[in-house]
């Protein structure tokens, strides 16, 4: 009675929770690379990004004026809310003052804001403080206030998300710098096209994935329809050798393909990482296309032979617009692969700014120069993941579709 029509197996059950944990574990260090990335480097060192939408404390010392003191039996009492005297609307920011809110205060300038609010804490000469989440400040003395109390108090800021991080790091310059830069009359370009700024980077890459995935999705298909419509000599041979690359590392090709760049002239240029980006993908191309086409009707084929089409019009006209899918996804596998790529990047490129990509200029720039400006480093990592985020889920429905083509028949 398990396999009762309209009852669901517990595989399936286990298959939707594993996938809806395997998309939370996804998406919530996006989610987290993001809200950093949109912080500045105070809020990131005190609060974690989870609590980016709740605002950041800042430390601020505040001063409470004692006019309104009272004697209460043998003691003077103050009691008043600390945004609401004119010191407070004088020196506190608008957004401390909008948001109203006390994350913690303190009786010493030198321990800072070290209590919860609605605790009470008492200072020299018998002098209680107690402060609420609100503001609300009460005080007693058995002596007379004769100066305002200055007290350390971390005030909540609504939630402060900005985009100067990306600015900051696509031209090296903080606002202060740009506005001087402009002043001085330096162009746009020029300050994203300096040597520490990452927006030269990220052209660079542009410019290593996109041909590197074309190129090798243009040869591998005609390769891939030879393989599984055209019969010659040795095409049995050609299959296995194909897969028997795809196990291959890589790294092996390196020092062959330094030379061989060498004898022809490409060594440390854009041409040598094209091809040598195509040689490393063209095993898995092939391999890919080369199921799908296989699994295509063998019907339509041989009615437009019939019909007198050529192999080269049938390759056009048929078999790419069906092979769509599993174009698509090994276009998102070699342009992920491409863009994340440090190592064959740091052997076909020259070291120079103006040709490293970003995953070259992170490592060595960013990591080493400034490894504790974390709101740099988010926003520059999520810069790197915007694009393949787009390619992925602008082309993702085709993906799976391509990759369990030729799986079964």
């Amino acid at each position: 009675m398990d396999n009762i029509a309209g009852q669901k197996s517990g595989l399936g059950l286990a298959t939707h929770i594993t996938t809806l944990l395997l998309v939370i574990i996804w998406i919530v260090p996006t989610l987290g690379l993001l809200l950093t990335s949109l912080r500045d480097q105070d809020a990131i060192s005190q609060t974690g990004w989870w609590m980016a939408l709740q605002g950041s404390p800042q430390n601020i010392s505040v001063e409470v004026p004692t006019d309104a003191q009272v004697l209460d039996g043998d003691l003077w009492r103050l009691e008043t809310n600390v945004f609401d005297t004119e010191w407070a609307q004088e020196n506190l920011p608008a957004d401390v003052l909008d948001r109203r809110r006390v994350a913690a205060f303190g009786a010493s300038r030198l321990r800072g804001p070290n209590l919860d609010p609605g605790e009470t804490v008492e200072t020299r000469g018998g002098v209680t403080v107690t402060v609420e989440p609100d503001g609300t400040l009460v005080a007693s003395s058995p002596e007379p206030f004769d100066d305002a109390l200055t007290l350390p108090m971390a005030l909540v800021a609504p939630p402060q998300l900005t985009v100067q991080n990306y600015a900051e790091v696509l031209t090296d310059m903080d606002a202060e710098e740009r506005a001087e830069a402009r002043s001085v009359g330096q162009r746009l370009d020029e300050m994203l096209f300096s040597d520490e700024a990452l927006f030269g980077p990220f052209i660079n890459t542009m410019t290593v994935a996109i041909p590197a995935t074309v190129i090798p999705i243009v040869i591998a298909a005609f390769a891939a329809y030879a393989l599984a419509w055209m019969d010659f000599p040795g095409r049995g041979f050609l299959i296995a050798v194909v897969v028997g690359l795809l196990v291959v590392p890589l790294q092996l090709a390196f020092v062959p393909l330094t030379i061989i760049h060498g004898w022809i002239g490409i060594e440390k240029s854009f041409l040598g990482i094209w091809l040598a980006h195509t040689g490393f993908g063209l095993p898995l191309a092939v391999y890919l296309l080369r199921n799908y086409m296989v699994g295509l009707p063998r019907d339509i084929i041989e009615n437009a032979k019939v019909d007198g089409a050529t192999d080269f019009q049938i390759f056009v006209k048929i078999i790419l617009p069906l092979s769509f899918p599993a174009l698509a996804s090994f276009a998102i596998f070699q342009f992920l692969w491409t863009w994340n790529d440090l190592l064959v990047a740091s052997v076909f490129l020259p070291a120079d700014t103006e040709s490293t990509v970003m995953t070259r200029f992170v490592v060595t720039n960013l990591l080493g120069s400034r490894g504790g400006e974390w709101h740099i480093l988010a926003a520059a990592a999520f810069v790197m993941i915007a694009v393949p985020l787009v390619v992925f889920f602008a082309m993702q429905r085709f993906l799976v579709r391509g990759l369990l083509a030729g799986s079964v028949k």
